[in-house]
């Protein structure tokens, strides 16, 4: 007896969702609806599918390959989907963007409106993410697009099977607590106390990068990740710290002073994708567009 392929997606369910009840809580139906349908695929198939326990089911060795094969034709129908959007102009599909909170809040929320307005049939799904982290979501396939932030004077290439597309390039600045005198050049950073950044940011290979050029090795304390973290150190007198223009551009507090120096260099964002024969597809291609087009945008002072 021929399997009916709509049977699949009840057990791609139970595999997703962990379980009979779960699964029918995914597909909004009664879990005896879904015991109904893998039991008839067991019986079309002659095998069984799902292991049946005290503790709850998994799949079979079986359930496994239907489970994968389940998955690849809800992928495919999803690029029929595309592609049938695609020649009435209409663009559609689902992108998942991976950034970190300065980009989220200067780039991806902007572009989230314009793209709205250009391709109202494009669901983006923002989550904020540690570059590390974002990689590995990008690699894994689990995100899309990723925003990912270097300092300019020890940027990288992307890795093969990726590509990455500049979004700007921001100034680093230098706020100090204002009980401190306002450095004049860089020789005055010398020998100051400084809030430590997250190891391995762009703002840690910055002020290891600053460090090695003047010659000196910098007094750190504290560590932060966030932003907003290193400019509340600051104003408690704690040290001084290296951060991008974009982080800076809301108000500082009282007891901080925000100062310019030439010779800092740049903090650069840019947005990496995937790369190969069927990949960026047209909904990621007009994500990354609208990123750059809201990049331009910026005023960084």
């Amino acid at each position: 007896m021929a399997t009916d392929p709509r049977r699949l997606a009840f057990l791609l369910a139970v595999h997703r969702a962990g379980g009979v009840l779960a699964a029918a809580d995914l597909l909004h139906i009664t879990p005896s609806a879904v015991s109904q349908q893998i039991a008839r695929l067991e019986a079309e198939e002659g095998i069984d599918v799902l292991d049946r326990g005290p503790r709850g089911v998994t799949l079979t060795p079986a359930g496994r390959i239907l489970a994968d094969a389940a998955e690849r034709i809800e992928a495919e129908l999803v690029q029929a989907r595309q592609a049938v959007a695609a020649l009435g102009g209409e663009l559609t599909g689902r992108v998942s963007v991976g950034s970190i909170q300065t980009a989220i809040r200067t780039v991806v929320a902007p572009t989230l409106v314009s793209l709205a307005e250009r391709h109202p049939h494009i669901e983006v799904d923002v989550q904020e993410h540690d570059p590390p982290e974002a990689i590995r979501g990008l690699r894994a396939g689990d995100l899309d697009v990723v925003v990912l932030e270097r300092d300019v004077d020890v940027d990288a290439p992307a890795p093969r099977g990726a590509h990455d597309v500049p979004l700007l390039d921001e100034p680093w600045r230098i706020v100090v607590p204002t009980s401190l005198p306002v450095p004049k050049r860089l020789d005055d950073l010398a020998g100051l106390t400084w809030v430590g950044p997250q190891a391995g940011s762009a703002a840690d290979r910055a002020v290891s990068r600053l460090a090695a050029q003047l010659g000196t090795a910098f007094e750190t304390r504290h560590a932060y990740n966030d932003f907003d973290t290193a400019i509340s150190l600051v104003a408690a007198g704690q040290g001084i710290a290296m951060l991008p223009a974009l982080a800076l551009q809301q108000e500082v507090p009282d007891g901080v002073a925000v100062v310019a120096l030439a010779g800092l260099g740049s903090r650069r964002m840019v947005v990496r994708h995937r790369k190969n024969r069927h990949e960026p597809g047209p909904a990621v291609r007009a994500v990354v567009d609208e990123m750059v087009a809201a990049a331009r945008e910026i005023d960084l002072g």
